[in-house]
């Protein structure tokens, strides 16, 4: 079902793009947004102090420390490091999503080809401070506890491991296209009132997603930092 964008109206961008426009748009108001936040702080005499109201200000506050929170729960003081690629990547999924609940626009997580994207990126950063955390002994991850199973394990453990940004990014997909079908059928079934109960479902989905994509990343880069193995 091919349904109106808005950008389909600019000349020299073609359908197969779109995704492509949606995600420089995404980029562009977040770093808009970035701006603005960092302009606030500047301009604060107390920027450490908390905002007591809404704010630009306040939404990224409080948005980092509920990342920090997750994080310090799922991976540990040592994620810390990893609060910029926790925060980018929900926040990036995340506005990617919401953005296809706005009439005559799409979400770019609703194409395929952006959410195996992310899936492979979250996929080389824990394989990467993998290795770079225990060295090539990473690798005895991947063999089970008991030697004389290690060649089986291996197998088995290499496919688990290959299998992880294809399952992200296919449940991201799934959800986000299950999601935004069933909000567009009920706007052309009934442009007012109904859909708006639908509008907040979307909503919960489209947090929901980045969210569990955010955690699951949190979860493999904890166990490839983990000493226990």
């Amino acid at each position: 079902m091919i349904h109106f964008e808005w950008l389909n109206l600019l000349p020299f961008l073609g359908s197969e793009h779109l995704h492509i426009a949606n995600k420089l748009l995404i980029c562009f108001i977040l770093l808009g947004l970035t701006f603005l936040s960092r302009r606030a702080l500047k301009k604060s005499e107390n920027a450490l102090i908390p905002s007591d109201h809404f704010s630009i200000k306040a939404f990224f506050e409080n948005f980092v420390s509920i990342i920090t929170s997750l994080s310090d729960l799922v991976v540990g003081s040592q994620g810390r490091k990893f609060i910029p690629f926790f925060s980018t990547l929900f926040i990036f999924i995340w506005f990617n999503n919401l953005l296809g609940l706005v009439p005559g626009m799409g979400a770019a997580t609703s194409n395929v080809n952006t959410t195996l994207a992310l899936g492979v990126f979250s996929f080389l950063v824990y394989n990467i401070y993998g290795f770079k955390e225990h060295g090539l002994s990473y690798l005895k991850q991947l063999m089970g506890p008991v030697l004389f199973l290690a060649p089986l394990m291996f197998v088995i453990e290499l496919i688990s491991h290959l299998v992880r940004p294809l399952s992200l990014g296919l449940r991201l997909y799934g959800n986000m296209v299950g999601d935004h079908t069933v909000l567009s059928i009920f706007l052309d079934l009934a442009p007012v009132v109904i859909p708006v109960a639908f509008y907040f479902l979307g909503f919960f989905v489209c947090t929901m997603q980045a969210f569990i994509f955010t955690i699951l990343s949190m979860v493999y880069i904890s166990i490839a930092l983990s000493h226990e193995h």
